[in-house]
């Protein structure tokens, strides 16, 4: 097809796109996008707004613990309100004065280890990807006394930490909804924590699993990670920067074959 009948000029890093879902090789018509390449980009950017400002609804992941045979609690932090979360980030690192006086008022029970599913700046993500990973976890975590399962409004990831010390947790695993990219709305982090303490931890303390979603990490490799950081914490009792993730996600064919397409 001549260029009169197709306006749009390719770009010669086509064949990179099958290793990428990033915008590269779009093209132009004239001196702009090519027309499908920027409504594409007009509905991945419409994915991700709707990804930080729809609330999360805990209801179905409730009934599912329960199922299970788990108990849960949903617990509020001191942002109040989505563009309050959005606007003040340090308020949902802090549980709400009537979380605190709830949690106070129940009977303090030492555990093993909390799980704590927060929204983050993605309730996709968390409605998507929190259950079929915590199946895939819990029966790992069979020899762990488990606090409930406390699902977080609101939340930031330290808001694990003063959880974590309500329950005298030695483990602390923080599922939560990532910022959205525009090609991934519905990422999910995990955060592993040794020993977390409400004002005493910080960034460097926490070990961070990233981009677990269709596209991404699947849930078994995320797990098979989460798992070795959990082993090696109880030997070293310590997590954060000083313990390194040594898993490998991929075999020795697919290295090799990365290796020729470098060499390519």
């Amino acid at each position: 097809m001549n260029k009169q009948n197709n306006p749009i000029i390719s770009n010669s890093w086509t064949s990179l796109k099958q290793f990428t879902p990033a915008r590269i090789a779009l093209g132009r018509a004239g001196i702009s996008l090519p027309t499908r390449a920027s409504l594409d980009f007009q509905l991945a950017h419409a994915l991700a707004r709707d990804a930080v400002n729809i609330p999360i609804d805990f209801s179905v992941l409730e009934q599912s613990l329960s199922l299970m045979g788990l108990e849960s609690l949903t617990l509020n932090t001191q942002a109040e309100n989505q563009q309050l979360y959005l606007q003040r980030p340090d308020l949902g690192r802090i549980l709400s004065d009537a979380t605190l006086a709830c949690l106070q008022q129940t009977e303090p029970i030492s555990t093993d280890a909390v799980i704590v599913v927060a929204d983050g700046l993605s309730s996709k993500a968390i409605q998507q990807h929190a259950l079929p990973f915590l199946r895939l976890l819990l029966p790992q975590l069979h020899d762990y006394r488990l606090a409930p399962v406390c699902l977080v409004k609101h939340g930031r990831v330290a808001i694990g930490d003063a959880i974590a010390e309500h329950y005298a947790a030695r483990l602390c695993i923080v599922l939560i909804g990532e910022r959205p990219g525009l090609s991934s709305p519905d990422s999910m982090g995990l955060y592993f924590t040794y020993q977390a303490r409400a004002k005493l931890s910080t960034d460097a303390d926490r070990n961070c699993i990233s981009n677990i979603h269709s596209n991404g990490l699947s849930y078994e490799q995320a797990l098979k990670k989460l798992v070795f950081l959990i082993t090696e914490s109880e030997k070293l009792k310590l997590s954060g920067v000083n313990l390194k993730d040594e898993t490998t996600d991929t075999t020795p064919d697919e290295q090799l074959k990365w290796v020729n397409f470098l060499l390519d």
